[in-house]
């Protein structure tokens, strides 16, 4: 029996065309509504502060400044963490956060230099280096007061040498260590500028063995790899009018220990002027993973970030991925939970390139949606997410060739001259 031949195919009718009409309820809602389910759909410019890039979503400009976003309602506080693998742009853009926001009369502070990579940018803007290492002539006294009251720098200089002795010891102070440390700190400061040599002395061990793990643990600072810097008065006054202030600590070469004592020792001594001046102020900590594998330098970074607002700065962590919080402590543990502190104080969140792996850590850790964290994989080099409380960002950001050649931490790896 003959049947019919089926009919052509209709030229307008594509193979993968379903036969009938795909039928899906319309819904509407708001722009704020939708940005939950695909957070850069409706994201408002930012155009408040320094000039960083390129909105990639809209084309438009973005801009950056954390005090003037906090005073309009848009952060929680000031401070911002900064992560991306290495390679990505993550130094320039720091960088250039910092030297743009100097033409707006802002102020720098690099409390701990590991690399020397800031040095020729502060000699750029007419700032100021100092110089620490081993035979180096410039000293830094971490009990200077710059003028404060005795009662005003008394918790500060305990706080600092409490850090200082856990640095070395590897752990905790125990009751009575710390009751001999109040009181080699209260005898000394009948002195109009003790030194840390002064409170060392006050602490030699005695009849009783309370103390003598404490003495000889503070003692490395006065007579051994670290003497020489942080022992006597300060050979440099910080210049408050000087638009950047960066604290070179290359010449401690890779020693992690020895790094966390100098930031300690140098921070201290930077926030007794902090704490004197009027200035709004970025404080940034570049390679941060490095400094966060010590629990009480960590503990002393979320001392500062609590008072950044009193203060009036504005704190920038710099790591390379979330799980360099792994070397702090494990999850659960006092040392993480510090550290994790220091990430829920930060309400600018910036996310460079993450590889794979991270992604799932790197959205829990920052609080990312779904859609935040798909997008960093394959964010190009010098492009960041920008996350804070009320909008998210992807930014291009965008150097001059003078910064390029100013910021760029890859030329060696180039071959560039």
């Amino acid at each position: 029996m003959n049947r019919a031949a089926a009919p052509a195919p209709s030229p307008s009718r594509g193979r993968l065309r379903p036969a009938g009409s795909l039928r899906i309820p319309a819904h509407r809602a708001s722009s704020a509504t939708l940005a939950g389910a695909y957070p850069f759909l409706a994201g408002s410019p930012c155009t408040t502060g320094a000039l960083v890039g390129v909105d990639a979503m809209t084309g438009g400009p973005f801009c950056f400044d954390p005090w003037a976003l906090y005073a309009a309602g848009e952060l929680t506080n000031p401070n911002a963490v900064l992560a991306g693998v290495i390679g990505q742009g993550k130094s320039a853009l720091a960088k250039s956060l910092a030297v743009r926001a100097i033409a707006s009369g802002r102020r720098v502070y690099v409390p701990g230099d590991p690399k020397g990579e800031w040095s020729p940018v502060a000699e750029t803007v007419d700032g100021v280096v100092v110089r620490l290492g081993p035979g180096l002539p410039t000293r830094l006294n971490p009990l200077d007061a710059h003028g404060a009251a005795r009662d005003m720098a008394h918790g500060p200089r305990l706080r600092l040498l409490a850090a200082l002795a856990e640095l070395t010891l590897r752990r905790e102070l125990r009751p009575a260590e710390r009751e001999g440390l109040e009181a080699a700190i209260t005898s000394v400061e009948i002195r109009p500028d003790p030194t840390l040599s002064d409170a060392v002395e006050a602490l030699a061990p005695g009849t009783a063995d309370d103390g003598r793990d404490l003495y000889f643990a503070l003692r490395r600072l006065v007579r051994g790899d670290l003497a020489g810097m942080f022992d006597g008065p300060s050979t440099q006054v910080l210049d408050h009018a000087a638009p950047m202030t960066v604290l070179d600590l290359s010449g401690l070469g890779s020693d992690d220990d020895a790094l966390a004592v100098a930031t300690a020792c140098a921070s201290s001594w930077l926030e007794h002027a902090i704490a004197t001046g009027t200035a709004k102020r970025w404080v940034i900590y570049d390679e941060a993973w490095r400094l966060m594998r010590s629990v009480p330098l960590v503990r002393r970074m979320q001392a500062q970030w609590k008072l950044s607002r009193a203060y009036g700065i504005a704190n920038l962590l710099v790591l390379h991925r979330l799980s360099d919080l792994d070397a702090v402590g494990r999850a659960g543990s006092e040392a993480r939970a510090l550290a994790e502190g220091l990430l829920a104080d930060c309400s600018t969140r910036i996310v460079y390139r993450q590889e794979s792996d991270q992604l799932d850590l790197t959205r829990t850790a920052l609080g990312l949606s779904t859609a935040e964290r798909d997008v960093l994989t394959a964010l190009p080099r010098g492009t960041g997410l920008w996350k804070m409380p009320r909008r998210t960002h992807v930014v291009h950001h965008h150097l001059s060739a003078a910064e390029l050649a100013l910021f760029d931490t890859d030329a060696a790896m180039r071959g560039t001259p």
